[in-house]
């Protein structure tokens, strides 16, 4: 199934796009989306344990499950002072 990726900030610069799609199989969740994307782009590998994500603009697990045509949003970590 396909599913949107969107991508944000140093995670956009990684991917040179804020806009990907992913095809996965049935039954399967963010973190699979994530994995397959970072296969694609291993530099993004190091961000796995800091992004967060979001699926249709609310903010999900990793471990949510994704629909066909359904879109995943992941966030890199932020700082601020």
């Amino acid at each position: 199934m396909r599913v949107t990726v969107r991508v944000f900030a140093q995670l956009r610069d990684v991917a040179q796009s804020s806009v990907l799609d992913a095809d996965v199989p049935p039954g399967a969740s963010v973190a699979d989306v994530w994995r397959d994307l970072a296969a694609r782009h291993p530099a993004l590998a190091p961000f796995a344990g800091a992004v967060s994500c979001a699926v249709n603009a609310n903010f999900a697990r990793m471990t949510a499950r994704v629909q066909e045509g359904d879109e995943i949003a992941f966030l890199p970590p932020v700082s601020g002072g």
